[in-house]
Parts: C-alpha cells; sequence; structure tokens
C-alpha cells in the first residue's frame, strides 16, 4: 500500500520489459560499393554497366571473375581497363599483374570517364513542321501483322545505375589516375628460382600470391583487421595467367607438366579473398589450351566465367547476320553466395560491339528483314533441288533407288 503513491519511475524494476527490436547488421559502407538485392553481398561495378547486369548486378567483393581471352586478346583487355578505371574514379587501390607488358602501360590507357550531365544529354525533340507525315505513315511500311508486336530489347541495363561511363576513344587523364594507389607486380623484374621437385605451383605463381598476401594485410584489407572509417577496395587485375610468359606450359603441349600450377595458385587466390575486401579480375587465354578438362577445373575453381569470341580472321566478320556486332559473349559460370540458387541470366544468346566510344553487350537477336531474305533463298533452294530432282528422277525410270 505504500508504493502506491510513489511515482512509476520508483516502482519494481520487474515492470520493465527485457524485449529489444532485432536490427539488421549495418553492412560496411565503402564508396563505389552498394549491397546485392538478392543476398546482402557487397557489390562493385565492373565498369561496363550491360556486364553488371549480367553478373547480377556487379562483382561480388570477395570473388574471381574469369575473362577467356579472344583470340586476338583484344576486347578482354579492354573489359580488364574497365575494371581499373571504374577503380581510379571510385578512389579504390589497384594491383596489377602481368607478365608481358608492364602494368605501367597498361595504366596509361585507361579510359576516360564521361561525365554526368554528357552521358546523359539528350537533344531535344524539334518542332514537326505541318508539311512532314506523321509518324504513323512511317509505321504502316511494314506488314500489319507485326504492327502490334513490341520491339526487341537489345540493351542489357537496370532500372537503378551502378558505376560510371567511359570513352574508349580517349585515355584518361594523368591527375586522375595518379590520383589513385596502384600496387604492381611485373614478372621480369621479380627473378624466380625454379620450383621445388614437390611443389604443384610454379615460382611465378607464388611470387604473386605471396606479394597479394602482402599488400592485403599491410594496407588493411583484411577483414579481421581492426574496423576504421577509412576502410577501401582492393582492385586486383592479372593479366593473361597460363601463358607461356608465366613459365606455364598449359598453352604448349597437349600434357602440360605444370598441369596443376595454375589450378592451385587460383585455389590459394580465392581463399585470399574471401577474408579480404578485395575483388580480382583474372584473363587466361583458353584458346591455347588443349586440354578442356583442365580449362573446366579453372573455371570451377573461379565464381564467375565469362568467354569472348571475337568475329575478327573469322568467316562470321562478313557474315550479314552480324553486321553490327564484334563478337559473341558466353556465360560460363555464375556465382552461388549466401543463396541455394543463383540467378541466371535472361537470355543466352549475347553479343558484344565496340562502338566509337563506348563498349557494350546486347542481346543477339535475328533481324526481321534479314531472316525473310534468308527463307527466299532457302525456298530458292529448294525448289532448284527439287527440279534438279524431277529431272534425274525423269531420266533413269529404270532406276528404283536414287542416290543424291
Amino acid at each position: 500500500m505504500s508504493s502506491v503513491g510513489k511515482p512509476s519511475a520508483e516502482r519494481s524494476p520487474f515492470n520493465n520489459t527485457s524485449f529489444q527490436k532485432k536490427t539488421r547488421s549495418k553492412l560496411i559502407s565503402i564508396p563505389g560499393t552498394r549491397p546485392s538485392v538478392q543476398n546482402g553481398q557487397l557489390l562493385v561495378s565492373t565498369g561496363v554497366t550491360s556486364l553488371d547486369y549480367l553478373l547480377g548486378g556487379g562483382l561480388a567483393v570477395g570473388t574471381v571473375l574469369l575473362i577467356e581471352e579472344d583470340r586476338y586478346d583484344s576486347y578482354s583487355r579492354m573489359i580488364l581497363k574497365y575494371f581499373l578505371a571504374e577503380g581510379v574514379v571510385c578512389r579504390h587501390e589497384l594491383y596489377v599483374a602481368a607478365a608481358q607488358d608492364n602494368p605501367d602501360d597498361i595504366l596509361q590507357e585507361l579510359p576516360a570517364p564521361i561525365l554526368d550531365d554528357v552521358a546523359m544529354h539528350k537533344p531535344a525533340e524539334q518542332p514537326r513542321l505541318s508539311c512532314e507525315p506523321p509518324d504513323g505513315l512511317d509505321a504502316m511500311k511494314i506488314a500489319w501483322r507485326y504492327q502490334n508486336l513490341p520491339k526487341v530489347q537489345t540493351a542489357l541495363a537496370s532500372s537503378s545505375r551502378f558505376g560510371h561511363y567511359y570513352d574508349v576513344s580517349k585515355t584518361m587523364e594523368p591527375e586522375i589516375r595518379q590520383a589513385a594507389k596502384c600496387h604492381r607486380f611485373y614478372l621480369p623484374e621479380h627473378p624466380t628460382q625454379s620450383s621445388p621437385p614437390h611443389s604443384t605451383m610454379l615460382e611465378s605463381y607464388s611470387a604473386l600470391l605471396k606479394s597479394l598476401q602482402e599488400v592485403i594485410n599491410r594496407e588493411g584489407f583484411d577483414v579481421a583487421a581492426p574496423m576504421s572509417n577509412s576502410r577501401n577496395i582492393l582492385r586486383i587485375g592479372l593479366h593473361s595467367l597460363g601463358s607461356a610468359l608465366w613459365g606455364d606450359d598449359l598453352c604448349c603441349h597437349d600434357n602440360p607438366k605444370n598441369g596443376r600450377a595454375l589450378t592451385t595458385f587460383l585455389y590459394g587466390l580465392r581463399a585470399l579473398l574471401r577474408s579480404s575486401l578485395s575483388v580480382a579480375v583474372v584473363t587466361v587465354p583458353s584458346h591455347l589450351i588443349q586440354d578442356r578438362a583442365l580449362m573446366g577445373s579453372i573455371t570451377r575453381l573461379c565464381d564467375n566465367a565469362i568467354a569472348l569470341e571475337s568475329f575478327k580472321g573469322s568467316e562470321r566478320e562478313t557474315n550479314p547476320l552480324y553486321k553490327d556486332y564484334h563478337g559473341l559473349i558466353h556465360v560460363r559460370q555464375v556465382p552461388h553466395l549466401n543463396c541455394l540458387a543463383s540467378k541466371l541470366p535472361d537470355h543466352k544468346d549475347l553479343a558484344f560491339k565496340l562502338k566509337r566510344k563506348q563498349f557494350s553487350i546486347e542481346r543477339l537477336h535475328l533481324p526481321p528483314d534479314l531472316s525473310d531474305t534468308v527463307s527466299r533463298v532457302s525456298r530458292g533452294e529448294l525448289a532448284g533441288a527439287t527440279t534438279v530432282a524431277s529431272a534425274c528422277g525423269s531420266g533413269s525410270s529404270g532406276n528404283k533407288h536414287l542416290d543424291f
């Protein structure tokens, strides 16, 4: 009874509830990144908007993207430069390793970023004159049965923009490029010794993996390091692994002596990236590797894998079907991160083209006029073959069986 007149704050503590509202764990906020809407993984952009869409929104931090080079290493090298240029604009740190070209030469070829107002600028619509024909007359040029069909959307794009746009006809200004911190690994500057007989990894790959581990630990990219407000992303670009310039014989023999060297390196690389704020892009000359089973093992050791098939030097370069494209792109593998089933691309028929200023990936489809032409040619060839068959049948009526 004595506690009736006391304020509620002085009453028994048993009135207080132990319920606590459950909140989501706060993700790391780093410039140039965003969480995935599918699995909550931290994503970075590859620099190519259409490739980000193809990979499910971007590259997940801690993963490896494998690019099977085209025969002349033109477009795979370009995607690698897009990836590094995006890191420069986002103020990420870079790590570039190569055996043929000096990493400084690769960095000097990075494409120049395009300003937002230039990239999104659209010319104003001009007023239509009264003497000009309306759009309805132009629409009647096609057959009536095709008028209500939806247009084929070839561009791969997301509703929300992620990443930047770049002009491949210009190189990045030195002031912008030098503002980013870059770590270099040029194999001729790292003298290597012969590998021990019991080792399955080449000395060149071992030195590269050791250098990567030192940079990750020294610069604070390890997730076990103390959290700080200045956490950053390390973008790793490894050019043309598996080639003879790295001391590997995968591209030289059908039964290579160092067949497990690259797979062992990729296994160690992926384990290193899983515990760090890093993401890697690796290019491999797969067209020179004769052992397809070994190439399949290399693909499975990476999280993402795409293959570029260029039309240069092939019959498709002059084929009118592919006149608007420069090559095909094949998705070999998609990542399985924090989910039971990964998101697969909507279309498997994909092609890429290099415009005057931009590299893009689109859906490959057969144009209506070309399909109509092909069908007329096919009917003509069929009619010619039927005429020849009739002539042969009338000339040899005594034969019961005709072989064509």
